[in-house]
């Protein structure tokens, strides 16, 4: 049977590019981003998972991609380096001389509190 522009491209009714094979390959283009998006997440200490798996849902894949970007941007979660507690670091400070005793003393108070 013929569709309203005249032949059957094998998509079935209507515009061509709407047809499984076209799904298809916007499923593909999906799970790409994706995964790509995963792996930018993890490196940058976010759940990479969670992030994968909103780019994949229908319709609001778009704007999670763009709400990702724009979070990426400001540089996700910021961590210490594993190991250093805030006084190491106030100790390590204090002992290149970049702050003097008294503020030592109190920087470490207010750490205390």
């Amino acid at each position: 049977m013929d569709n309203m522009w005249g032949r059957n491209y094998g998509y079935g009714y209507g515009f061509p590019f709407f047809g499984w094979g076209m799904m298809l390959i916007w499923i593909v283009i999906a799970l790409i981003i994706g995964y790509f998006v995963y792996k930018d997440a993890n490196s940058r200490g976010m759940n990479g998972l969670l992030w994968w798996i909103l780019i994949l849902i229908p319709m609001i894949g778009i704007l999670v991609l763009i709400l990702y970007i724009i979070l990426r941007e400001t540089g996700g979660q910021k961590t210490l380096p594993e190991g250093k507690t805030a006084m190491d670091i106030l100790k390590e400070r204090y002992a290149k001389g970049e702050i003097t005793s008294e503020q030592f003393q109190k920087m470490s108070e207010d750490l205390k509190k």
